[in-house]
């Protein structure tokens, strides 16, 4: 990104994101979340999608992965591709919306969207601002993984957000690696409890470095992952990965109290997503 472009986008951070106004001069205006986009002099914006646009979103920025079968979770949606219905941008906002509809063998239909293929980066500052969805069986994410992924979880998995909706309000992060997975029940995680997670947007964000992991909520830092054993089978982090959304329905955590279909449909809101590399 030029650098021209990548100052435009920090100075004119859009309208919808407006929370206050945080500085105002006689040529600089910029109007921002204050917690956590202020431009900074210590980063640089690398890629971002802000979802100005109307319909599909962006086949530059991100795939699909589709399909039933419970992805190895026992999921209960099927993941459809470029249909409005499950996917779509939308006043200033990609919205995912979960349905209770039948769709080749399965009764319900989302969306998961990646940027494996065509972004991934090693390192940096991620943040997302979202609005999630509620209802028991509901099961939205924000999470990473190894582009170069062979075998999981041997090379990584970092949730920055997960939600179940029989738990309203208890936002979770975890890192998966051989060592520590929840296969094995040795995860790595935590969990904060967020007042009006689907009600108003927050701010979800994770700064990577070669020694550590931190995950943010509106600049509430409430998961740390270190790299204290410089091993590949605990730390598997030092290489690029791409980022993902989805809002799957059911499966063994989402679904652990069973599925209320009259909260359906269900939208996930996903105002923006930017990457920045540290200096």
């Amino acid at each position: 990104m030029a650098l021209a472009e990548t100052n435009l986008i920090h100075m004119n951070l859009k309208a919808k994101s407006i929370i206050k106004i945080c500085t105002v001069g006689a040529f600089f205006l910029s109007v921002v979340n204050c917690a956590s986009n202020i431009p900074d002099s210590g980063r640089t914006l690398i890629w971002n999608d802000e979802f100005n646009g109307k319909g599909l979103p962006d086949s530059l920025k991100w795939n699909y992965d589709t399909g039933g079968g419970g992805f190895g979770n026992e999921e209960a949606q099927f993941y459809t591709k470029n249909r409005l219905e499950n996917v779509r941008m939308e006043k200033g906002n990609l919205i995912i919306e979960a349905k209770k509809e039948n769709w080749e063998n399965n009764k319900y239909t989302s969306a998961r969207l990646l940027t494996k293929g065509k972004f991934a980066f090693q390192y940096g500052t991620i943040e997302v601002r979202a609005k999630l969805p509620k209802g028991r069986g509901t099961w939205p994410a924000i999470w990473m993984m190894s582009e170069n992924m062979k075998k999981w979880p041997d090379d990584g998995e970092l949730d920055i957000m997960e939600h179940v909706g029989f738990n309203q309000g208890y936002v979770h992060a975890s890192v998966h690696t051989k060592k520590y997975n929840h296969i094995q029940g040795t995860q790595k995680t935590d969990t904060l409890f967020v007042k009006g997670v689907s009600e108003t947007f927050h701010v979800y964000k994770a700064d990577w470095t070669p020694e550590k992991i931190d995950v943010y909520i509106d600049e509430r830092k409430f998961f740390t992952y270190e790299n204290k054993e410089k091993n590949y089978g605990a730390w598997p982090f030092d290489q690029p990965y791409f980022i993902i959304l989805n809002l799957a329905v059911g499966g063994m955590w989402g679904g652990k109290e069973g599925i209320d279909d009259l909260v359906f449909p269900q939208k996930y809101y996903i105002d923006y997503v930017r990457v920045y590399q540290n200096k």
